[in-house]
Order: C-alpha cells, then sequence, then structure tokens
C-alpha cells in the first residue's frame, strides 16, 4: 500500500509550487517570439506534458533540454521526479522567467545560456557526475535530450547529434542516449522515409543508418504562437547498437548527398559527381560492380544495404586516391593532386564497433559469424 501511495505521489504532475500561467510570463516579461530565432511557443500543458511522455522515461535520470523559451515543457519536465534538468537557451530574455523555474525546482534544474550548435551537453552531464552505460546494454542510459527546436537550426542541429552518435562522443559517450526533439512536418518525415517513398532523401540514409528515428507525435500548427504553416512532427532518435552502414559518418553523409543530387536521374549520373570526370566512368563502373546496383535505377529505390555497400567501396576508393573525399564536382579545379595533402585528405579507417566486445574469452563461432560474416 505505501509503495501504490509513493509512485502516485511521484507520477503526479505535483513536483512544482504554484507557479504564474505561461501567459502571465509572457506578458510580464514581454516574451514575443522573434522572427530571427524562428521561434514559436507550445503554450497548452497538455501538449507538453504528452511530449514528455513520449520522450519516453524521464523519471530517475537527467534531462537535456534545448531552447526552452519561455518554459512550458520545462514545467512538464520538472512536473516529473527528475533527478537533474539542463537547459540551454541563447535568448537572454527567456533567462528570468526561466529562473523562476530554477528556484522552484527544489535544484534539480541548471541553466546555461549560449548557442546549443556550440554546446557540449556531454560535458555537462559529465560535470554533473553522470553515469555511462556501456553502448552494448540493453537498456537505454537513464540520460534524455528533448527540444522544441526553432526550424532554422533543426536540420544543423541534428547532423551535428547524428555525426556525434555514430562517434559516440558529446552526450553519446555516456550509452545510448535517447533524443525527442520536433522538426516541421516535412523534415521529420524524410528522416523516417521508407525505400521507394517521395520523402526518400540524405536525412533519411544519415538519420536511420545510425538510429531508428521514429514520429512519436504529430502537431498542427494551431498547438504554437505564433502559429507556423506547417506542422510539426515529434521525432523520437533510439542510437542502434550497430550502425547498419561500417563506414564513418562523413564517408555515409557525402555518399548519401550525391546518390540523391539528381532525385530522377538513373543513380549512374549521381554517383559520377563524387568523382573527376577523368576519373568517373571507370569508378562508378567499379561502384555498381561491387553494389550489384541497376545503373539506371534512381535515388529514392535505394536501399540501406544499397548504401552499405556504396559507401565500403567508396571508402576504398578514398583510400587509393588521397583527396578524393574532399573532392567537390562544382570546383572542379581544385583536383586530387591539390587536396591530397590537405588535413583529411583520407577518411579513417573505420573502427568496426564490436571489436570493443570481445574480452579475454573471446567470441562464440555464431557471435562472429553474426557480427564479422
Amino acid at each position: 500500500m505505501a509503495n501504490k501511495v509513493r509512485n502516485a505521489f511521484w507520477s503526479a504532475p505535483n513536483m512544482l509550487p504554484p507557479l504564474p500561467s505561461l501567459q502571465d510570463f509572457i506578458y510580464m516579461f514581454k516574451l514575443n517570439a522573434k522572427k530571427v530565432f524562428s521561434q514559436n511557443y507550445i503554450m497548452d500543458m497538455h501538449i507538453t506534458r504528452k511530449m514528455v511522455r513520449m520522450a519516453g522515461d524521464v523519471d530517475s535520470g537527467f534531462v537535456a533540454e534545448i531552447g526552452p523559451g519561455p518554459g512550458s515543457i520545462t514545467r512538464a519536465i520538472l512536473e516529473r521526479h527528475v533527478d537533474r534538468l539542463d537547459v540551454v537557451e541563447l535568448d537572454e530574455r527567456f533567462i528570468p522567467p526561466l529562473e523562476i523555474l530554477k528556484n522552484a525546482s527544489a535544484d534539480r534544474m541548471h541553466i546555461h545560456k549560449g548557442d546549443i550548435l556550440k554546446t557540449d551537453i556531454g560535458s555537462i552531464w559529465k560535470d554533473a557526475g553522470a553515469e555511462k552505460l556501456a553502448w552494448y546494454d540493453e537498456e537505454l542510459p537513464p540520460l534524455n535530450i528533448i527540444g522544441n527546436l526553432p526550424f532554422n537550426i533543426a536540420t544543423p542541429l541534428i547532423i551535428k547529434y547524428l555525426r556525434e552518435m555514430s562517434q559516440r562522443t558529446g552526450p553519446w559517450e555516456f550509452g545510448r542516449v535517447p533524443l525527442t526533439l520536433s522538426f516541421q512536418w516535412e523534415v521529420a518525415s524524410r528522416m523516417i522515409a521508407d525505400v521507394g517513398s517521395d520523402e526518400r532523401s540524405r536525412l533519411s540514409i544519415v538519420a536511420q543508418y545510425v538510429s531508428d528515428p521514429k514520429i512519436v507525435m504529430r502537431l498542427g500548427g494551431s498547438s504554437f504562437v505564433p502559429r507556423p504553416e506547417v506542422d510539426v512532427g515529434l521525432v523520437r532518435f533510439v542510437p542502434r547498437t550497430e550502425p547498419l552502414i561500417p563506414a564513418p559518418f562523413e564517408v555515409v553523409s557525402k555518399v548519401a548527398t550525391h546518390v540523391f543530387i539528381f532525385k530522377n536521374k538513373h543513380i549512374k549520373n549521381c554517383l559520377a559527381t563524387l568523382y573527376p570526370k577523368h576519373m568517373a566512368e571507370d569508378l562508378v563502373t567499379d561502384l555498381l560492380k561491387h553494389s550489384r546496383i541497376d545503373a539506371e535505377t534512381t535515388s529514392r529505390h535505394i536501399g540501406m544495404d544499397d548504401m552499405r555497400d556504396l559507401c565500403v567501396q567508396y571508402m576504398k576508393h578514398c583510400h587509393e586516391y588521397p583527396g578524393l573525399i574532399l573532392y567537390k564536382h562544382d570546383h572542379p579545379k581544385v583536383t586530387l593532386e591539390k587536396l591530397k595533402d590537405q588535413p583529411n585528405a583520407v577518411p579513417p579507417l573505420y573502427n568496426f564497433p564490436t571489436t570493443g566486445r570481445i574480452n579475454g574469452e573471446g567470441l562464440s563461432l555464431a557471435e562472429f559469424d553474426k557480427h564479422f560474416g
């Protein structure tokens, strides 16, 4: 009986003392949304509470919130039994209302003023004493990142995070930390797009090869103030224990960019843009031979297995021809001869993640076949 009472207490939205309403915050601090920051507020606490629920289990853990603004999602997080909440906010106008929430949080909330694109959440957690969980643990670590992103930083931020996820740096030094962020509906749809879909894009590849992205909520424009012209998708990313493509992020991102450079042209024409003209025909033929892809298929029909084969073979080409990874088809005068002595002229050899699991007892034959076959 005592356990039921305690659980009911912690699960109820009663972790905060009485506070001014969100509308009062907007009025008190004159927090009109700024177009320069692409700001759109969510004023309905029923919606923000659902967003936090869709992020997964945040109780008894650490949460980082990106761009809290007036604090609507912040309140919903603090209503849960989180051990610590770190918020990162660039707009100084929001610091005073966030300070009110901080003072009401019983020392659970910490404010970091700065640009999230330049902020390392991993360092914040390290300083706070967060514990790491092994990447291959079946359980996710008790850490979460949540954010209602301004539209103007959403794509560069998710690319940054997917890169860090693939390298297991930043927040992902602590394990397979889930990430729940909002995007314009069109962008969210691209991230989860299947093979053959009109929405299939470079973003589909880089999001899906390193994580399992799912749209967990669709928010109409009427949910926001001011109202945007588009709907918004809340996407939850759970890092994969093994990436679907055994290649560095830079290789996957570049190949994906060129695969989708001409969405309605034959794939052979897209792949040709990876190489200087005098090399393109032979190396594209080699790419297609090793990937068993029909030269006349189109980008949206390229599956993840196809991308894996393309990336692995392209990486071999990059090691055979230093500077190739830096080559840009729209700057053909910058030749491989000029690029080969530049930093990062050759991509790093891919460190297959499963090698980190081999201990003194080795692997069984079945495990070896599963991970290296």
